[in-house]
């Protein structure tokens, strides 16, 4: 794969790893996104244990979430012009950054099955050092800069996070929540209630930064 400098074995991997289930219900990446955020998580996390030594494990945890995030890999993916290469169902402006993501993460996932998890590890790192090392101080996780920013200005008032009903395929569910504070309130959606909760928090933060 030429933007990530490396050359598949097994072309059919990425393949695989470049099908949404939009298009394909059954050969798609879905399998590969869960080794691939294996991966992509260890990986992230090692490059953090070296890169900042006097850390506690809360502040590499809070780095590590940011940089796994599905923001991150939305960002990185649209980046390299993978938004062009995935074969979709339908991909709406709202699930794009999504897409994306569980992309950029079933291509780790089938570098891993093709070429070991060094060879994984070495592309993951190189692509991610940078943004690695872009924080002097690890940053707060969205949830609780935004209780923060709350407590701060609202009376000590904190978020309401609202859980919505689950939609897609019971075997594969989009969480949705809706989160208000300081007559405000934003939409996150995500493979689970937190990443759905952590995206809500995001999206209001910026509003009320507005």
């Amino acid at each position: 794969m030429k933007i990530l400098n490396y050359e598949f074995n097994d072309k059919s991997l990425l393949d695989l790893a470049l099908t949404q289930s939009g298009a394909d219900a059954q050969h798609n990446n879905e399998r590969l996104e869960f080794i691939g955020d294996r991966v992509l998580g260890l990986s992230v996390a090692a490059l953090l244990y070296e890169m900042y030594p006097n850390e506690s494990e809360g502040e590499l945890a809070r780095r590590h979430a940011m940089l796994v995030s599905t923001d991150t890999l939305g960002k990185v993916g649209k980046e390299i012009g993978l938004e062009k290469q995935i074969k979709h169902g339908h991909m709406t402006a709202g699930r794009t950054k999504h897409i994306l993501a569980n992309a950029m993460e079933a291509i780790f996932g089938a570098i891993f099955l093709d070429a070991g998890f060094n060879t994984a590890r070495d592309i993951i790192i190189n692509m991610w050092k940078n943004l690695a090392a872009q924080d002097a101080v690890a940053p707060k996780d969205p949830k609780t800069a935004l209780q923060e920013l709350v407590q701060q200005s609202d009376s000590g008032k904190l978020p309401v996070y609202e859980y919505l009903t689950p939609s897609g395929a019971s075997h594969n569910p989009t969480f949705s929540v809706r989160v208000s504070a300081m007559g405000k309130s934003a939409m996150g959606v995500g493979t689970s209630k937190k990443a759905a909760s952590i995206a809500a928090a995001e999206e209001l933060l910026k509003i009320l930064a507005i």
